[in-house]
């Protein structure tokens, strides 16, 4: 069965961080134009409603991660995944944008008409399995950049003779107990240093397996100025004191470790050796190959993983897997590891726009052929905007600057009688990969992801500040975008010849 609906202005994909966001600014900034939000689970939050593996947290600080329209206010800086989830679900609540969400609706394509100015998009409803076709000017795709279905689960040699379950941490099981057994996390990226402190609190032993270790750098859960401030002065003053300090503090690490990574390296190893047990090898443990930067900080609040290893509740191993066995795991140097449980938190699989297919104009667009301009549209592609947060801080900040950059070209647009906005290739198209990072789970992806251009607008920098300006106070007219009014009908056309 196919529901054509009425056309709306916006039609907003995924209810999830960015996608109420961005319901958020369009519902302030615009109140004239009418939206939809379609999402393809049956809940707000996303990846906050999604993972539900123990410990669930995010890698970056709630003053950057939380919205510039809704101050943070709750104690922790660090906050887990019910909270977000809740802090998602409240903003979209407060601001009515619940109402305008169609829940249960998974898009699989979407089809421009230059002739129409307007986007056809086919959405399948997951909960009875009908079609449904909605039509609109403007098409913004806020449903992340990894699969929601599927998780990144290598099949290692063996493991159909071990006796105990093994879970990767985007399917848990609401019913898998592990208190009191020995658990192996295979992986060292942000989800394991999560999962070994949180199961380590009530598992006889947990053991984070890894063939290459991560940088790990720890916080204080709270942060320090947000409480000393918030004993003198209201939240609303706190919040953007406070984010801007997290940000500044984040670019100048970040910078730092660009431009002096050997000095950034031993830096976060000092830090990591001084919460460690005397005579911890932390050169193996915590001395990855590559540089800060080249693949994302693992940041532990209160720096939990330090202590669950210093007092004896949990270790770590970097080893190869040979093979399961039916009691663990035996390693390429020898070693067993005895286990009852096995974690695989071995990344994501990427899945751009949510997996949808689009059309221009009845011709098929290969995302790997296109130029991504100002890292939140692509070229050749009219009236659509995509929402991919910072590689380098918080996911927030880039999505907020998205949400608010699209009202930008909508009053624009509408104020000067124009119905199209169609970004275009810089001279010899786009020369380097869309994501700056060598984790795996981006470099498996690279192939599907548009590309960037050697400057702007068509460069991501990767730098808030100067983004800030760029989708805030920069122009909207520029060499990478055309614009154009509505064609003609055929039959207006005949009426004034």
């Amino acid at each position: 069965m196919t529901d054509t609906t009425a056309h709306v202005d916006v039609l907003i994909v995924g209810a999830g961080l960015s996608g109420i966001g961005a319901a958020c600014h369009l519902q302030r900034r615009c109140p004239g134009l009418s939206y939809t939000v379609l999402e393809s689970r049956e809940a707000i939050g996303g990846t906050w409603d999604l993972f539900r593996y123990p410990g669930v947290r995010s890698d970056s600080d709630m003053f950057t991660l939380g919205y510039t329209f809704r101050p943070w206010t709750q104690p922790r800086a660090i906050a887990d995944g019910a909270t977000i989830r809740g802090y998602v679900q409240d903003t979209a609540r407060e601001h009515g944008v619940d109402r305008h969400i169609r829940f249960s609706h998974r898009v699989v394509s979407a089809e421009w008409s230059t002739a129409e100015a307007r986007w056809t998009v086919t959405a399948e409803r997951t909960d009875t399995g009908e079609t449904v076709r909605l039509t609109c000017s403007w098409l913004s795709v806020c449903s992340g950049y990894y699969r929601y279905d599927e998780g990144y689960r290598p099949r290692f040699p063996g493991e159909e003779r071990f006796r105990g379950p093994i879970v990767h941490p985007q399917h848990w099981p609401a019913d898998l107990d592990h208190a009191g057994k020995r658990v192996v996390v295979v992986g060292s990226g942000a989800t394991a240093v999560t999962l070994v402190p949180t199961m380590a609190e009530t598992a006889a032993h947990v053991t984070m397996l890894q063939r290459t270790p991560s940088y790990v750098l720890a916080l204080p859960g709270r942060d320090p100025l947000a409480d000393a401030l918030r004993r003198r002065l209201p939240a609303r003053a706190v919040y953007p004191l406070v984010r801007w300090k997290n940000v500044l503090v984040s670019m100048a690490s970040y910078q730092f470790s660009r431009r002096r990574p050997a000095a950034m390296r031993r830096f976060i190893q000092n830090l990591a050796r001084k919460q460690l047990p005397a005579g911890f090898d932390v050169e193996t443990h915590f001395g990855p190959p590559y540089d800060p930067w080249d693949q994302r900080l693992c940041l532990v609040p209160d720096g939990d993983l330090f202590r669950s290893i210093r007092e004896g509740r949990a270790d770590i191993v970097t080893d190869r897997i040979a093979t399961f066995t039916e009691t663990g795991i035996a390693l390429e140097s020898g070693a067993e590891l005895e286990a009852d449980v096995v974690v695989t938190a071995t990344g994501l699989n990427l899945l751009p726009i949510g997996g949808m297919t689009l059309t221009v104009d009845g011709e098929p667009v290969e995302l790997s052929e296109r130029v991504s301009y100002k890292g939140m549209m692509i070229s050749g592609v009219p009236n659509f905007a995509m929402t991919i947060g910072y590689t380098n801080a918080s996911w927030t900040l880039k999505a907020d600057l998205v949400a608010g950059y699209v009202c930008r070209l909508l009053d624009h647009m509408r104020a000067r009688g124009l119905a199209t906005c169609t970004p275009v290739a810089p001279p010899g198209g786009g020369t380097e990969p869309f994501i700056g990072l060598s984790s795996g789970y981006v470099q498996r992806s690279l192939a599907a992801l548009p590309r960037q251009g050697a400057r702007a607008p068509w460069r991501l920098y990767q730098n808030y500040v100067r983004d800030v300006w760029l989708m805030r106070h920069g122009p909207l007219e520029d060499a990478g975008v055309r614009f154009a009014a509505r064609p003609a009908s055929p039959v207006a056309a005949e009426v004034a010849a």
